[in-house]
């Protein structure tokens, strides 16, 4: 398979990654209203403990994928990272929902849980977070279509990336989710390794000096 095949397929795992991640957020969402609405002290144990377990196995790692290939898209190709507001809106939104999700939503669920054996229901700020997810998950994807406000700024057009770049893009997430499913947590090292090797090679491309 070309260059061509391999960046179709890389965006082809970049959608439905995205749309398993915002479909997981508002997973998480109803779990965590039912948490709130239930009377039943045995049932807000489970919505909320089912929200965790979702948000560790399914959650985490496509949010990991879904942003790994955008950034891949972003530094493999044209479009670059800053080059168009579109893009960097989705870069900039993508960045707070990982640190968000990495740092606040994990560690609020697993709380939550402890909290509901006690009777007490999931946090409003808790299920407003997972609302807010979905909702920004969906602005992206109205950006990705409608590619709007122009270009930022003017600067060097790369050229496409060549065709080990995308099948490494592929690959990589896939292989890490693998992983992750095998050990019961995310672990996106691969992800990251090849994400590194690709700006590196970005930059160094920027930077080189052009007849």
């Amino acid at each position: 398979m070309g260059t061509k095949t391999w960046r179709q397929l890389t965006v082809w795992l970049h959608v439905i990654t995205s749309v398993g991640w915002m479909g997981q957020a508002l997973a998480l969402f109803t779990l965590l209203m039912i948490s709130r609405t239930s009377e039943d002290g045995a049932i807000r144990v489970a919505a909320t403990s089912m929200a965790h377990e979702i948000d560790s196995f399914l959650l985490a790692p496509l949010a990991n994928a879904s942003a790994f290939t955008g950034f891949m898209l972003a530094a493999a190709t044209a479009w670059g990272f800053t080059r168009h507001w579109w893009v960097l809106a989705k870069f900039a939104i993508t960045l707070v929902q990982l640190y968000a999700g990495i740092f606040l939503l994990s560690g609020a669920l697993q709380d939550s849980v402890v909290a509901a054996r006690t009777g007490a229901p999931a946090p409003v700020a808790l299920v407003a977070g997972t609302a807010l997810m979905a909702s920004a998950l969906a602005f992206q994807a109205w950006l990705s279509v409608a590619k709007p406000w122009g270009k930022a700024r003017s600067g060097a057009k790369l050229p496409t990336a060549p065709t080990w770049v995308f099948v490494a893009a592929v690959l990589a997430p896939l292989a890490d989710i693998t992983v992750g499913l095998m050990l019961g947590y995310p672990l996106p090292a691969l992800s990251l390794i090849v994400l590194i090797v690709q700006l590196v090679r970005r930059r160094r491309l920027l930077a080189a000096p052009r007849s």
